[in-house]
């Protein structure tokens, strides 16, 4: 019963020998944009071309195999179901049905051109309903792709990043980025903390979700024999016990915060140290030029 703490989805682990953990948080939340915003008004190709780079960025990270395996095989599992079910579902209208003249007035002219309808399933009688046809065309199957390939990207890029980047850099390089934010007022020491407490958080409730789940199993509940009542008020009542002990948890990390003076940390004590690192400055080098030829191939070959 202890699979969710062998699937770290977003919680960071730290590793030794992975070079991504020497790049700055700053360049990781950049790629990471990059990772969410190009696929917007992007072509197939493009699209697949960042989940063979993410995948190859991934195998060639020298990340520990039992660290990321999972992660990716559930991810690939969800982008694949999502697109599978996008692909299948009807992307428009049927048209109008309007008088066309024959095909024979016209002897001299010859309509080629590929396929709109790639496949068609069906229709099937299963039991006594009638199912089908399933029609898969061009615009669906296209549908499907971008989907499968956006959740994917998303996912993975953030999971990617949170794996291989501490919270205290994370909430360093955010406040990095806003701080022109405060000579409008805003309070970014404030915002930042919370961002951290947040990212601290996050493992605490996986581990009371886990401890709920085991609970379950060491009495041994049978869903089937409980009936559809039944389960139900189990699963609200597993639920409500959830709710408890995470505001119990974050009223535990109040007092203690309270108890120690109440007092935010200045950012610059959590500014990575590696990044100053000469094999790091190789690394961040190439990896910010790395990141403007990506976006300059966006722009060129990634257009619709």
């Amino acid at each position: 019963m202890d699979w969710l703490r062998k699937i770290p989805i977003g919680q960071y682990v730290p590793t030794q020998g992975c070079w991504l953990t020497r790049i700055d948080p700053r360049l990781k939340m950049a790629w990471v944009l990059m990772f969410l915003i190009s696929p917007v008004l992007a072509g197939p190709y493009w699209r697949i071309g960042l989940v063979a780079g993410l995948f190859s960025l991934t195998v060639l990270s020298n990340l520990p195999l039992r660290i990321w395996w999972r992660p990716f095989l559930l991810v690939i599992v969800l982008a694949i179901a999502v697109g599978c079910f996008s692909m299948f579902l009807p992307t428009g209208e049927l048209s109008a049905t309007l008088a066309s003249r024959s095909p024979q007035e016209l002897s001299n002219v010859i309509a080629e051109g590929p396929s709109w309808q790639l496949f068609k399933f069906g229709p099937f009688r299963l039991g006594g309903f009638d199912l089908g046809p399933v029609l898969v065309n061009r615009r669906s199957a296209e549908l499907g792709l971008n989907t499968s390939t956006l959740i994917f990207t998303v996912v993975h890029s953030v999971n990617l990043m949170l794996l291989t980047t501490s919270p205290e850099e994370l909430m360093w390089s955010l406040r990095w980025f806003i701080s022109p934010l405060a000579f409008f007022g805003v309070p970014i020491d404030r915002l930042s903390f919370q961002l951290l407490l947040s990212l601290r958080f996050l493992p605490l409730v996986q581990e009371e979700f886990q401890n709920l789940l085991r609970s379950l199993a060491s009495r041994a509940v049978n869903l089937r024999k409980l009936g559809v009542k039944a389960t139900l008020g189990l699963l609200l009542s597993v639920a409500e016990r959830l709710l408890a002990n995470i505001l119990l948890r974050a009223e535990q990390g109040a007092d203690a915060l309270i108890a120690r003076g109440g007092q935010l940390l200045p950012p610059d004590q959590f500014r990575p140290k590696t990044v100053l690192r000469q094999s790091s400055i190789l690394i961040n080098i190439g990896s910010g030029l790395l990141l403007m030829l990506v976006l300059s191939l966006r722009r060129k070959y990634g257009a619709l």
